[in-house]
C-alpha cells in the first residue's frame, strides 16, 4: 500500500524496476557480444587479407596497396584491441605493466565516483532544482482521493495504534504530561493574560454582574439560615440574658445585614465603587507587578506536583489508552475511528487538490526538506558508495564496466581497424608518388 503511494509520489519506484534492469543488462550483453565478434572478425579478415596479398604480391602486383591497407589495418586493430582489453584485464593473461586498469584501481575509482557524486549531484541547489518537476502534493492528493486508498491507509494507521501504545510505559506518559505542563507554564506569562481577560470582563461590566450575584447569594444565605444564626447568637449570649433579648438582638442584626446588602446593590454605593477600584487595582497588579506572576506560577507548580494531579494524569491516560487499544484491535471496515481517520484523509486530499496555495507551500516544504536532508548527509552517502565499491570483487566491477561501455569500445576497435588501414594505404600511395 505505502509502496504504491511512494510510486505515486516518485515515479520509477515500482518493484518491476529490478526485473527491467536485469533485462536491460541482458540486452546490453547480447549487443556487446555481437559488436565484439564483429571487431574480432574484422581483425581476422585483415590478417587473412594481409597474408593473401603478401603471398600473391609477385603474381599480382596490384595487390600491393591491398596488402599495405590490410597490414596497417591489422596493426591498428591489434593496438586498439590491446588498449581496450587492458582497461578490464591483462591481455592474454600476461603481466604487462599498466594493464587491468579498472580492477587494479577499483578503490581509487570508487573514491572518485563518490567525490563526483558528493560535489556535483548531491548539492542542495541541484537537488532542489531536480525536485521542481515532482508534484508531491498533487500526487499524494490524487492517490488519497481514491476511497480505497484512503480507507486502506486509515485502517493501517488505526491497526498500528496498539503496537505503538504497547511500546509506551504508563509512568513515562504521566511524567511526560507533568513535564510538558510544567514547561508550558514556565514559558507562558499568565498574569498579563489574566489581566487582559479581566479587563475585557470589566469593560463589558461583567464584574458588576458578579458583584450583584455575590450579594444575592449572601442575602439568600442569610434568609435560609435564620434559625442557625439565631441558635448561634443564643449560644454565645450570657445565661442570665433573657431569650426575648436574644431574639431582639438577632432581628436587629439580621435586619442591619439585609439593609447593608440592599445598599450595596445601589449603582452609586461606596461598596460598588470600592469593588470597582479593587478590580482595577488587581488588573494593574497582574499587568505590572512580578509578584502576582510568581504567586500564580508557584500555586500552579504546587498543583502540578501534587499527587492528585499525577493520579488524575494517569487515570486520563488509562482512559485514552483503553479507548485507543479497543479501537485499534477491532480496526475493521466499520471501525468508527478508522472512519474518522478516513474522512480526515479525504478532507486533506480535497484541500490539497483544490487549494493551489497549499499545494505550492507543501511542495516547497517537501522539496526543501528532501534537499536539505540529502545534502546534509551527502558525505555519508558518498562514503557509503565508496565502501560498497571497495567491497566489490575486482573482476565483477570490471565486467560491469565492460558491459555498460564495452559496446562503444568495440566500435573503437572497428574504427581503429578502418582508420589504420586508410592511413597505411595513404602512406603507401604517398611513397609511390615520391
Amino acid at each position: 500500500m505505502f509502496a504504491s503511494l511512494l510510486q505515486a509520489l516518485i515515479p520509477g519506484t515500482s518493484g518491476q524496476e529490478k526485473v527491467a534492469m536485469q533485462e536491460q543488462e541482458q540486452e546490453q550483453g547480447r549487443q556487446f557480444k555481437r559488436v565484439r565478434a564483429l571487431a574480432t572478425g574484422l581483425l581476422l579478415a585483415m590478417a587473412i587479407l594481409f597474408l593473401g596479398a603478401h603471398l600473391l604480391r609477385h603474381r599480382y602486383p596490384w595487390l600491393a596497396p591491398v596488402g599495405a591497407f590490410a597490414e596497417a589495418a591489422m596493426v591498428g586493430a591489434l593496438a586498439d584491441w590491446f588498449a581496450v582489453t587492458a582497461l578490464f584485464r591483462r591481455p592474454l593473461g600476461l603481466p604487462i605493466p599498466h594493464t587491468a586498469i579498472i580492477p587494479r584501481n577499483k578503490d581509487r575509482i570508487g573514491a572518485g565516483v563518490a567525490n563526483f557524486l558528493e560535489y556535483n549531484f548531491m548539492t542542495r541547489e541541484v537537488l532542489f532544482e531536480e525536485l521542481q518537476a515532482v508534484d508531491f502534493a498533487g500526487a499524494a492528493s490524487s492517490w488519497l482521493a481514491e476511497p480505497g486508498n484512503s480507507h486502506a491507509v486509515a485502517v493501517e494507521l488505526v491497526s498500528g495504534i496498539p503496537s505503538l501504545i504497547r511500546m509506551v510505559e504508563d509512568d513515562d506518559v504521566a511524567n511526560l504530561i507533568q513535564s510538558t505542563a510544567s514547561s508550558a507554564l514556565a514559558r507562558v506569562r499568565l498574569a498579563p493574560l489574566l489581566a487582559e481577560v479581566a479587563a475585557v470582563l470589566i469593560a463589558d461590566r461583567r464584574h458588576q454582574l458578579l458583584f450583584d450575584r455575590m450579594l444575592g447569594m449572601a442575602a439568600d444565605t442569610l434568609e435560609k439560615n435564620r434559625g442557625f444564626i439565631r441558635q448561634k447568637i443564643h449560644e454565645k449570649s450570657p445565661r442570665w440574658l433573657p431569650r426575648m433579648v436574644d431574639d431582639k438582638l438577632f432581628e436587629r442584626l439580621l435586619h442591619a445585614a439585609q439593609e447593608t446588602l440592599v445598599e450595596m446593590r445601589e449603582e452609586d454605593s461606596p461598596w460598588r465603587v470600592q469593588f470597582q477600584q479593587a478590580a482595577q487595582e488587581l488588573i494593574d497588579g497582574l499587568r505590572h507587578d512580578p509578584a502576582y506572576e510568581e504567586r500564580i506560577k508557584r500555586a500552579l507548580a504546587e498543583t502540578l506536583r501534587h499527587p492528585l494531579f499525577r493520579s488524575y494524569s494517569e487515570q486520563f491516560w488509562q482512559l485514552v489508552r483503553q479507548r485507543l487499544m479497543r479501537e485499534g484491535e477491532s480496526a475493521a471496515a466499520d471501525s468508527p475511528l478508522a472512519a474518522r481517520v478516513e474522512r480526515a484523509l479525504l478532507a486533506l486530499a480535497e484541500g490539497m487538490r483544490t487549494d493551489p496555495v497549499v499545494q505550492a507551500k507543501l511542495n516547497d516544504w517537501l522539496r526543501s526538506f528532501i534537499a536539505d536532508a540529502v545534502a546534509g548527509r551527502r558525505h555519508a552517502i558518498a562514503s557509503l558508495v565508496r565502501r560498497v565499491i571497495e567491497k566489490w570483487d575486482a573482476d565483477t566491477i570490471a565486467q560491469k564496466f565492460e558491459l555498460f561501455v564495452g559496446r562503444d569500445l568495440q566500435y573503437i576497435r572497428i574504427n581503429g581497424t578502418l582508420v589504420g588501414g586508410l592511413v597505411g594505404l595513404g602512406l603507401y600511395l604517398l611513397l609511390l608518388v615520391l
